[in-house]
Formats: structure tokens, sequence, C-alpha cells
């Protein structure tokens, strides 16, 4: 059983209702502060994706057409790759992070044997997956600006965009996650999110795309997320940003709703 008082605040053990989720956010942010290389290396991400997209891939391609209005293929990139770093952001902590602490440490038990419930866990490890996807958005919004990959001030709408992105894949991820077994099992999630990477939208425009395939990206998750970064990014507002939203927001909480009742099964039968 792992030492509870390694991880988390002493007021873990008598948290009150409505702050249980915060607490477990609370208890990562401790555990990543003693590790903080670890996690500033997802900030430098961006600024090589970026800057390698805009002298080298950028010059070599030139100019893009989006919806008619040609633009510099680095500012077509720049916001797939921002959805990217928030996908894989929320997907670092929601899969790996938690298997650890499920199926290695063991680290959930102990937390049950507090006032805490496995639906404050599963709320709890999403948030904090969600944040950390947020925070890498963040700062890739930034460097974008900063690098001239954006054409309007529309750009900091991503931002709420990043954080609904993240909080889809957390959910979805803590979902995933409390069906794996082994680490082989991880072959699995690459299996599932490489393609995405590479397919949706992110290097190329649907229509570069076969219909049977086109149609396939244009109902995965981060696709949706791509699209609505890439509209705010040039400024475009369009009827279709809303159903975007829907989209992930019904992926997040079809992905809490099977994460909690799998863990509830898996830890408390």
């Amino acid at each position: 059983m792992t030492n509870l008082t390694e991880y988390f605040p002493s007021r873990f053990l008598f948290p009150s209702r409505s702050s249980r989720a915060k607490l477990l956010v609370e208890a990562n942010m401790r555990r990543y502060l003693r590790h903080r290389l670890l996690f500033l290396t997802g900030f430098l991400e961006p600024f090589f994706f970026l800057l390698s997209i805009g002298v080298g891939v950028g010059g070599l391609i030139g100019e893009i057409s989006v919806q008619g209005e040609m633009v510099r293929y680095a500012v077509f990139v720049a916001p797939g790759l921002l959805a990217t770093s928030a996908m894989n952001g929320a997907m670092i902590d929601s899969v790996f992070n938690v298997f650890f602490k499920l199926k290695i440490t063991h680290t959930y038990e102990a937390v049950l044997a507090t006032p805490m419930t496995t639906t404050d866990i599963v709320r709890g490890e999403v948030r904090w997956a969600m944040t950390r996807g947020t925070i890498y958005s963040a700062a890739f919004i930034v460097i974008m600006i900063a690098l001239g990959d954006t054409m309007s001030w529309m750009v900091i709408f991503c931002l709420p965009v990043c954080l609904l992105l993240s909080y889809s894949f957390a959910a979805m991820g803590v979902a995933a996650t409390s069906y794996m077994r082994t680490w082989q099992d991880f072959d699995l999630v690459v299996l599932v999110q490489m393609p995405m990477f590479l397919f949706s939208g992110v290097f190329f425009p649907l229509s570069a795309y076969p219909p049977w395939l086109r149609d396939i990206v244009a109902v995965t998750p981060l696709y949706q997320g791509v699209a609505a970064c890439r509209d705010f990014s040039l400024g475009h507002v369009r009827l279709s940003l809303l159903f975007h939203v829907l989209y992930l927001a019904v992926v997040a909480g079809v992905g809490l709703v099977i994460a909690t009742k799998k863990m509830t099964k898996t830890l408390a039968p």
C-alpha cells in the first residue's frame, strides 16, 4: 500500500464532499513540482515543431488554400499542432499516470481508505489531465503568436477549445486505462493515437484525402479540435464551430460515465 502522506496533503484524509476531486488534482500537482523538468519538456515540443515547420517544411510547400484563402503552410499547420498538444498533454496523465497508480503502486486502494470514492478519483484524474493539456496549449498559443503563425486575434478562443479537447481525451484516456491489463496494452493506445495525429487534418486539408477516408477523419475527436482551432486562428466564425464543441462535450460525458463504472467495478467490487 502507498503511503498517503507522500503524495497527498494532510487534509486529504478528511475532505469535504465538494473538494475531493480538487484535492486529487492538487496531489498530482505537488508530485510534479518535485519533477519540474519532466513537466517542462512539454513546453519545448511546440517550439521545435513550429520552428521546424516554419523554417523547413513550410519553406518547401509555400502557401496552401484554406476555404479559398491562401495562407502560409506554417499558419495552416500550427492550429493542428495546437490541438495535438492538448491531446498529448491529456493522454500522458490519463493513461500512463493512471495505469501506474492503478496497476503498479495500487495508490487508489490507499485513496479509497479515505472518504474519497471512485467517482472522486475519476473526476480528479480527468481534471488534472485536462489541466496539463490546457497548460501546454496555452504555451503553444503564445509561441504561435510570437512566431506569427496566426492570422486573427480570435486565436485566444483556441484556449477554451483546447480545454474541452483535453477534457474529452482525458475522460477517454481514463476510461481506456481502466480496461488495461498489462503494459503491452499501451500498444493499442498508440495504434489509435498515432493515426489520429497523422490523418486528422493536422498536416493536410480534408480535400487531400479520398472520400472514404475523409468521412472517417471527419468523425474523429481530434479533427473536431483541429477544425475549431484552425477556424479561430484564421478568424473564421462558422456554425460548424457549435457542432465541434457539442461533439467534444458528448465524448467527454461518455468517457466519464464509462471510466466511473469500470473503476468502481475494479476498485470497489
